[in-house]
């Protein structure tokens, strides 16, 4: 019987015990907090290679449209898109840039998905370059995969849809008119 009042008296100190208790806060706390953080480190990311993209197609196609591009290729175009996107690792082999001319009769642009090259499928998909002639409307499209800084979370997958290789897209488009 004395044992049980010795125990007794001993869980009921433990439980008035107050020291710890910030030990249980930061349990609770730091994993959200680390979360939040990632999470926005991760979507900055994104969005810097995103704007780094579009800025640096919006230039490539200037230099397109005004001639000062002699001789363009598919190939040409993704270097010159790489050496202005620096913070998109491994550029040459991640990116796929389609040009197409867009017909001024019909106004119809292409109703499919930018192409992006896809880790996990043996055969890539083709893409059409077609530079066009004078005075054609033409449409220019780039998709770079590119790997996440961390693991993909619950709450950057809601932002942006990560492949079967958990990768995602960064994709940049514009239009412009060959000048004659």
């Amino acid at each position: 019987m004395r044992i049980w009042t010795k125990i007794k008296r001993g869980l009921r100190l433990a439980v008035r015990r107050e020291d710890g208790t910030a030990t249980i806060e930061f349990v609770i706390l730091f994993p959200a907090l680390m979360t939040l953080f990632l999470s926005s480190f991760e979507v900055s990311v994104l969005l810097l290679r995103s704007v780094m993209l579009d800025k640096a197609l919006d230039t490539t196609v200037r230099e397109l449209r005004l001639g000062w591009v002699a001789d363009p290729t598919a190939a040409g175009l993704r270097k010159q898109l790489c050496d202005r996107t620096p913070i998109i690792p491994d550029c040459m082999n991640q990116m796929m840039i389609e040009l197409q001319p867009i017909s001024t009769e019909t106004w119809t642009f292409p109703a499919d998905m930018v192409s992006c090259i896809e880790k996990s499928a043996d055969i890539q998909p083709s893409v059409e370059t077609n530079f066009g002639t004078a005075n054609d409307l033409m449409i220019v499209r780039a998709c770079a995969k590119v790997d996440p800084f961390f693991a993909p979370s619950p709450y950057l997958l809601d932002l942006v849809p990560v492949d079967g290789s958990n990768q995602y897209a960064v994709v940049a488009a514009s239009t412009f008119v060959n000048e004659p």
